[in-house]
């Protein structure tokens, strides 16, 4: 058996680089000469740029260049492109209005932290100081912050050649049959949800060091990504406007992405103008509070739904609408967010004969908002778990029991009906009765009555997510073996942020070649290793690069069968490849007669027509995978002061068939506190009248720490997919998706001796104090 193979719990390979400060992230990187860029900002979140002087900042001590938006027209630089507006069409059938957002804003800023001037100097503390220098002119514009706010007749435009801030109109379902649900249904469910904004927070900020070699009219970008190839893409096509090849996007270690590191930012295609400019390398690192006010934010929605119910609790339909908010400018996949992304997930796990879903995504002079861990999914597992919790205490039924009424069965696997997802596979009441049972729930009205013997409350929360993984797409990966050395090295399309990649990639190859994992390395990226690469997002890594190291396997083992079979004197169809015990070997079959891997692989080398043992592959992936499983979530709050815990929390997944619980254990408790935080304190808020973002640091901006959140208990039901050779399916976003409707049910559950039905995220103690102490004023 191979140490450390498939199924096994091995300990993450990249650990010990990282914890011991050898990894190598883009600050890291310096490079001989390299200049300092600066990245001026606009202090308003809406104005007109009426004039910039740039003369004494060009004169500053140590700065080599100062560039406005004027001086990026003249020299042709492109846009930050938004290909996910192409995408779209409204309702009516017409195209979406589509911003254009260039590198340096030139007339007018959109947002608070919309970048107005490049200095590069010497130094980085140069080039701020020469920041300070710059005079410009801004004639302030009235700002709109507000999301549902922005559809009102009186909002300011932010872009008035839309005529108002209504980004699209989109719409999905059968309005006429839930129309008609609604109507003969005995009863309906009506909520008003807000899904709260989320500053991202990656603890590495973003980076970008650009070189541009004059002699082949060349440029090599380092930034961190969640994919070089598409970055090196949109740079290409749209900011340098230059052929692909002529641009190399490297990436090695990155420090957390949630979908934020995906997106092409100005100061990448900068960075390279920069440098061909001035003739050598110019680095650009961001800080804090540059984060917060530049990087792509998540959620931010306002959603009103319907859940109309037949007489015995059974769903006729679901109404969804929903006012999405897309900030200043329509990022890369911004439009796809709030529509195409979470498309029928607001159905969930149930048998909906039918949906309707309208959505409609507004500008705001606010950051822009694009993909953030789930990316549209969390939102539409939210919706229709809340819905489901709701309707159940309505009717009577209960949580559970409503639940189990409208599950689809495991016996009707696969499937595929009405308005409800085509699952391949599935057991969602089998996952949520061992939830219940690991959870005590059995138990819970003794705790419940002990928590109130200490003068506090106790509420008991489910939810029942279900994540659609990406598919659709090709990922690439490269296999080439070092003879001399006995090292297998590994090229992905995929770009690993902190999930274990590394440790994946060398587990599942070591099974293939039944190898030892030290003699496997695994590189990050480079866009100039493979051809593409669908990069890192949609949890959909494990089954696209297992299936293209998978394919280049294959091919490295065929071409090393021709090399064994003429140093074996034997024919090719002879030749046997046996891994295992951690030294795999040619073999002519039926016979002791065998050739070493690393041994095939120095003849190899030796070889001018062969040059190295490698293998090259790729994988598509055309059905979804579909992680499931049942959180139970468990708080108890001080009604005197508002302060809460969460006492308990207990989730049961379907990830199908699991090639490292240690890795899927890190990804669970990683994703369901991302989805806490948003639902205990994270929130984004701008001040309506300004466009301000009041929470603009970690001083006002809430993130969950570790004595917030409970020990999990986390177990698995493998029941494999049948939409990929391992059986898998997708992790990475599975606990951010399933957690915060656990919560807030439990929050409500608790609340109900108040009256209280509902409430919003985030639930801060604030909040519980003044809603519980609302209800006892107007009790007196």
């Amino acid at each position: 058996m191979v140490k450390f193979g498939v199924g096994q719990p091995m300990r993450r390979v990249e650990d010990e680089r990282l914890v011991t400060g050898k990894g190598k992230y883009t600050d890291d990187l310096s490079l001989d000469g390299q200049a300092y860029a600066f990245m001026v900002r606009s202090p308003h979140a809406h104005a007109r740029i009426l004039s910039i002087d740039t003369e004494d900042a060009k004169n500053a001590p140590g700065v080599l260049a100062v560039w406005t938006g004027a001086d990026a027209e003249r020299e042709g630089l492109g846009i930050v492109a938004s290909p996910a507006a192409d995408m779209l069409k409204n309702a009516d059938g017409t195209p979406i209005f589509k911003t254009t957002r260039h590198l340096i804003a030139r007339d007018t800023v959109r947002y608070a932290g919309d970048t107005v001037a490049l200095i590069v100097a010497e130094t980085l503390n140069q080039a701020r100081d020469a920041a300070d220098l710059l005079v410009i002119d801004y004639e302030t514009l009235p700002a709109v912050a507000d999301t549902a706010g922005a559809l009102a007749a009186d909002a300011p435009v932010v872009w008035p050649e839309a005529g108002s801030n209504l980004a699209y109109d989109w719409s999905f379902g059968d309005e006429a049959a839930v129309d008609a649900a609604l109507k003969q249904a005995t009863h309906v469910t009506r909520l008003k949800l807000i899904n709260n904004r989320i500053v991202v927070n990656a603890m590495e900020p973003r980076a970008a060091l650009g070189v541009y070699d004059a002699t082949r009219d060349h440029y090599t970008l380092y930034s961190p990504s969640q994919g070089v190839h598409s970055m090196r893409n949109f740079i290409a096509q749209f900011s340098l406007k230059i052929p692909v090849e002529k641009l190399r996007v490297v990436t090695e270690d990155v420090g957390g992405g949630f979908g934020m590191k995906t997106f092409v930012y100005p100061e990448y295609p900068l960075v390279l103008f920069a440098s061909k400019k001035l003739g050598r390398p110019v680095k650009w690192t961001g800080d804090r509070s540059d984060a917060f006010l530049t990087d792509s934010q998540g959620r931010d929605h306002v959603t009103e739904a319907s859940l109309a119910l037949d007489k015995d609790g059974h769903i006729l339909g679901i109404q969804v609408d929903t006012i999405a908010n897309l900030g200043g400018y329509q990022s890369q996949f911004g439009p796809f967010i709030p529509s195409l992304a979470p498309r029928n997930m607001q159905v969930g796990v149930y048998k909906v004969p039918a949906l309707y879903n309208r959505v409609r995504a507004v500008y705001t002079n606010t950051v822009p908002v694009d993909a953030y861990r789930g990316a549209g999914r969390p939102e539409a597992s939210y919706l229709i778990e809340r819905l489901m919790d709701q309707a159940g205490r309505e009717t009577g039924l209960g949580a559970v029991e409503i639940r189990r009424r409208n599950f689809i069965p495991a016996g009707e696997m696969p499937y595929h009906g009405g308005a409800s997802l085509p699952f391949d596979s599935g057991d969602f009441e089998r996952n949520l009765d061992d939830a219940l049972a690991k959870a005590d729930v059995a138990g819970f009205e003794a705790r419940r009555a002990a928590s109130a013997k200490e003068g506090k409350i106790r509420g008991l929360g489910l939810s029942y997510y279900v994540e659609r993984t990406a598919a659709g797409m090709s990922d690439y990966a490269r296999i080439a073996l070092d003879g001399e050395n006995g090292m297998v090295h590994v090229w992905t399309g995929q770009q690993t942020n902190g999930q274990g990649h590394e440790t994946a990639w060398t587990q599942f190859l070591a099974n293939r070649l039944g190898l030892d994992v030290e003699k496997i390395k695994v590189h990050l990226g480079d866009s100039d290793v493979l051809p593409g690469g669908a990069g890192t997002g949609g949890s959909k890594a494990i089954y696209l690069v297992t299936g293209a190291i998978g394919d280049a396997s294959d091919k490295l083992i065929e071409k090393g069968r021709e090399i064994a079979a003429n140093e074996l004197e034997a024919a090719k169809a002879d030749i046997e490849y046996r891994g295992g015990e951690g030294e795999p070997v040619f073999a002519v079959a039926g016979t002791d007669r065998k050739i070493d891997l690393f041994a095939v692989a120095r003849l190899a080398e030796g070889q001018a027509d062969v040059g190295e043992l490698s293998g090259d592959g790729e994988y598509n992936q055309k059905g979804n995978t579909f992680p499931n499983g049942a959180h139970v979530c468990e708080v108890e709050i001080d009604p005197e002061t508002g302060v809460y815990k969460i006492v308990r929390f207990t989730a049961v997944d379907d990830f199908g068939h699991i090639l490292n619980p240690l890795l899927v254990a890190g990804q669970v408790h990683g994703g369901i506190v991302q989805g806490l935080g948003q639902a205990m304190g994270e929130h984004a808020i701008f001040d309506n009248e300004t466009g301000q973002l009041i929470t603009g640091s970690l001083m006002d901006y809430w993130l969950p720490r570790a004595d917030d959140v409970p020990f999990f208990d986390i177990s698995y039901n493998e029941i494999p997919s049948t939409s990929n050779a391992l059986g898998v399916k997708g992790a990475g976003e599975a606990g951010t998706v399933g957690a915060p409707a656990a919560f807030i049910n439990a929050v409500i559950d608790a609340l109900r001796p108040f009256g209280i039905e509902s409430i919003d995220m985030p639930v801060t103690s604030q909040k519980l104090w003044a809603l519980i102490n609302g209800v006892r004023r107007a009790a007196e």
